[in-house]
This record gives structure tokens, sequence and C-alpha cells, in this order.
């Protein structure tokens, strides 16, 4: 079973993930992926450099001016996700094949915007991580680099927290600490691997259906 994981910035999503690693559950990370695109002799690298030259120095991708380039110049985000959104979704692939192969009940795809690139689509269930709007902002203007108007920028680019609430499975709310947020998850994945075994057991019944019709006509 295939499990989107998302929430918009802030959100405490990453911790979300670590706690599902934690639970024995293999996570893609999407934002890592990237970042190995982004590094030198990454797979994005050259694409980049190519549509973008000024946001690539020594061999990798300078993400401080490429963040810039994307303030500035409104076609550059579409540009952008042309070049990494069918690299990202490669790596997905090959992780999910691999999961298949293994026979892993539940595979986590850890990808902030879910939603926005429409790979819900590929997801059998979706978890969306909130907090209220004040411990939002509270979290992420604690980061370095961070202001308002540029957190505003940012979260601009992002479906809003109503509606990815509104479109998920599941919800889980991370501003009633950790205790409670692994509680929940615990939770939900209980409610899934039982999905999953429910749909391997339906697949296995409707093979044997077609083995026993394919006999039945063979006589």
């Amino acid at each position: 079973m295939v499990v989107g994981l998302t929430g918009s910035m802030g959100m405490g999503k990453s911790n979300a993930a670590r706690t599902l690693r934690f639970l024995g559950v293999p996570v893609y990370d999407a934002d890592a992926e990237v970042h190995k695109l982004y590094a030198k002799g990454g797979a994005a690298v050259a694409p980049i450099a190519r549509a973008f030259p000024v946001a690539v120095r020594e061999g990798a991708v300078d993400r401080a001016k490429l963040s810039e380039l994307l303030r500035t110049d409104p076609g550059a985000v579409a540009r952008l996700e042309k070049i990494v959104h069918p690299l990202v979704r490669r790596i997905q692939e090959r992780f999910l094949r691999a999961l298949a192969m293994r026979r892993a009940p539940v595979a986590v795809l850890d990808i902030p915007l879910l939603f926005e690139t429409g790979g819900d689509r590929r997801c059998d269930a979706v978890i969306v991580v909130t907090a209220p709007a004040y411990l939002q902002r509270q979290r992420v203007l604690r980061r370095p680099g961070m202001s308002d108007a540029k957190l505003d920028l940012l979260l601009g680019r992002q479906m809003p927290d109503a509606e990815k609430r509104r479109r998920a499975d599941f919800l889980v709310h991370t501003n009633r600490g950790y205790r409670d947020t692994l509680l929940e998850l615990r939770r939900i994945l209980g409610v899934l691997r039982q999905r999953s075994r429910q749909r391997i057991h339906r697949r296995r019944r409707g093979a044997e259906k077609i083995a026993m019709a394919r006999r039945r006509r063979a006589l």
C-alpha cells in the first residue's frame, strides 16, 4: 500500500517521517532526493545549468541563487519543475518497485507538494500533518534566513492547509506533543496494514477464482 505523507512547511512533517521510520516503515524522502540531484554529479545539475546558468557553481546547484531566481521570475518555477519532477519520479518508482519485490505492506512517500504535483493520484491513502497557523509561523520563522515576507511567498506556492486537510484520508495534529503524534501514527499504521492484508486476500481469492474457472473450461 502506497501512502502519501504531506503537509505545509512548519507543520511537523519531517518529525512525522522520522516517527514512521522508528515504527519500521520505509519512507521515501523527496527533499533528500532533490538535494542529491542538486549536488555535484547530480542528474539535475546539467539541465539546470542550461536553464539557469547563474544558479550552478563549481558543478553543483547553488540553492540560494536558485531560490532568488524563483522569487524574481514568475515562469522559473514551472521550468524548474519540468526538469526536476521527472527525475524525482524515476527515483520514487525505483523505491516502490524495490519494496514491492520485498512485499512490504506499507510504503510512505514523504512529498511536501504531494497534492500540488498530483502525486496523491499514485497513493492509496494520504496522511496530512497539520498544526495551528500561529504555531506554523513560529516554527518557520525560527529558521535561519527566514522572514515574514519570504514565508508568505513560500506559503503562496502551497495549497492552503485547510484544503489539504479536506483531501486527507488521515490527519496528524503535531501541536499536541511527540507522544500524541507517535500514538496517532501507530494507530494509522494499524489501519493501513489491515487494509493491505485485506487487499492481498482479495487478490488471492480473485486469482484462485480465475484459476478455477480455467480448470473448468479445460475439462
